[in-house]
């Protein structure tokens, strides 16, 4: 293949692979195939007078949720980031708003994560089991708790009892904290001992993530579904497709977590550490999936009591709440296949932040130091890209003189890159440098969540999402064709025009692209302008 032909298939390369980028993002992936334990399913629904135990979590009772969560009965803790109502009946976390982070831009609504609402079915619940039996009705000393001033912490107790056996469950929740350590306290009355385990699940239904956007090519569409952590997979992701075919068959682990995340934001159930519990996924017959895990039957002697704990993180994807939740939590921040570059991306990016306290402009910094990181490979191609400008007339002359001698010219053009020292591909390794870098500030950049609502300066009030007036997407554009000024012009006809349409082509990938990402783009063109120029009249005064 010629070098002109390289050159052209270098682009549009480039516009396939975000396409890919954009089909794969609407097309679920294939998951692994099913792991240690297989669950038992059944499609049968257990007659609401059978005490029985179900087969599957799926087949656990959650319609009086979204009957209690109309009510006034429900018991409502409001905490500096949690704003929680809890059904008293089986104390089920039936509503979850986020106070500290509003549902829309310069709107005062928290966040919902998780409601009974009309639109949307998201709750979470745990099921206790004592010798096969699970129809346990709690209650609660009252209905409303808040986290006062100078408050930490905040614990709600709800009681019941369940064949002689006493239950407390109990939710504390921690000012700053979007987790909260749920206790389940077992104390066993009877004069036998008794068999007792829990389930604890998310129950979600199949409702579109409302932080996601389809607008464009540059749309964000972030996974929606389950994900898993064990030692043989720290994050296994099990879309709700995937689930509804029953393509995940269970994990049993002594350490790990199940998580239902969304863009932003994320739901996990995290065991007490040592306990080894099986992990489940199943979809029910309304079509809501079930991500669980189950905790062994433990013997309780008569007198005696058992402790079953674990944590209920609802809350954003943000890398520091994650970590101090459980190991490999912060797995869920989705930064593609190129996580290795993204993630001390990112890391740079927070410190820039922590200084200058501006996102927009941390991201101008952080492009900088990338650009000061890749000095050296991009000003030797910006040199092999001056000496074939200022020996385009020498060239152009060879392909005259040999042009209906194709392989002949291909030879003496050959000998003339050896004599002159030039690398007729050195224009291309700036943009091939960059792909790997632009990707991955594009997964870095649509995931954070830390750039969600964050202002720019003038019209830019959310780097997360597109510039509405496309007034970046347009300086970006002319920043490029400026930029392809300064590059020697393509002999051939054709490959010439198509590189007079790259500009546009871009410019309309990038209407939908966030802004965050744009001015990274126009930053980098511009340094990349004024580097190329400099080297430029460099090399062609001393040719």
């Amino acid at each position: 293949m010629d070098v002109k032909r390289i050159i052209l298939l270098i682009p549009l390369a480039i516009v396939a692979y975000l396409l890919v980028i954009k089909w794969n993002e609407d097309t679920p992936q294939s998951q692994a195939p099913q792991s240690v334990l297989t669950a038992t399913q059944s499609d049968a629904q257990q007659p609401d007078d059978v005490t029985q135990a179900p087969a599957t979590a799926s087949e656990l009772p959650a319609a009086d949720n979204a009957r209690a969560a109309n009510s006034s009965a429900l018991v409502s803790v409001n905490t500096d980031v949690l704003n929680v109502r809890i059904n008293p009946n089986d104390g089920a976390i039936v509503y979850a708003a986020l106070p500290q982070q509003k549902a829309q831009l310069h709107g005062e609504e928290p966040f919902v994560l998780m409601s009974t609402s009309s639109s949307m079915y998201y709750v979470a619940q745990s099921n206790v089991f004592v010798d096969g039996q699970y129809r346990l009705t709690l209650a609660a000393d009252r209905t409303d708790y808040r986290l006062e001033d100078g408050q930490n912490q905040l614990v709600v107790d709800l009681h019941g009892t369940l064949n002689g056996v006493d239950v407390i469950k109990r939710f504390t929740f921690t000012r700053g904290d979007y987790a909260v350590k749920q206790d389940i306290l077992l104390n066993n009355q009877n004069s036998h001992a008794v068999d007792a385990r829990v389930v604890n699940e998310l129950i979600r239904d199949q409702s579109a993530d409302p932080t996601s956007s389809s607008k464009g090519i540059g749309g964000i569409h972030s996974y929606l579904g389950a994900i898993f952590s064990s030692p043989n997979a720290r994050a296994q992701k099990v879309s709700l497709s995937n689930i509804k075919d029953g393509k995940f068959g269970g994990i049993t682990s002594a350490e790990g977590w199940a998580a239902m995340s969304q863009h932003y934001f994320l739901a996990a159930l995290v065991p007490q550490a040592q306990d080894v519990v099986t992990y489940k996924a199943s979809m029910d017959s309304r079509q809501r999936a079930h991500v669980s895990y189950e905790t062994p039957d433990a013997t309780i002697q008569a007198g005696q009591q058992l402790d079953l704990s674990a944590q209920i993180y609802m809350g954003p994807k943000e890398k520091a709440q994650l970590e101090k939740v459980s190991p490999y939590l912060s797995k869920t921040i989705d930064y593609g296949w190129l996580w290795f570059l993204a993630s001390p991306l990112f890391w740079l990016l927070t410190k820039i932040h922590s200084v200058i306290g501006n996102w927009g402009w941390s991201i101008v910094l952080l492009t900088c130091v990338v650009k000061a990181i890749l000095l050296p490979l991009s000003a030797k191609a910006y040199r092999s890209m001056a000496k074939m400008r200022k020996l385009g007339p020498e060239m152009a002359r060879i392909k005259e003189q040999y042009g209906n001698e194709r392989q002949q010219m291909s030879q003496k053009m050959m000998e003339f890159y050896q004599k002159e020292k030039i690398n007729p591909l050195g224009g291309c390794l700036p943009m091939v440098i960059q792909m790997p870098v632009f990707l991955a500030l594009y997964w870095m950049l649509s995931e954070s969540i830390e750039l969600r609502h964050a202002p720019f300066m003038l019209w830019i009030h959310d780097l997360s999402a597109q510039d509405p007036y496309f007034i970046l997407p347009i300086i970006m554009g002319i920043s490029m064709f400026l930029q392809q000024m300064l590059n020697p012009a393509p002999p051939d006809p054709m490959q010439a025009k198509v590189m007079r349409m790259l500009p546009v082509i871009f410019t309309f990938f990038f209407l939908w692209f966030p802004a965050g990402l744009v001015i990274y783009w126009i930053t980098n063109n511009l340094l990349s302008i004024a580097q190329q120029y400099f080297i430029t009249k460099q090399i062609e005064s001393k040719l």
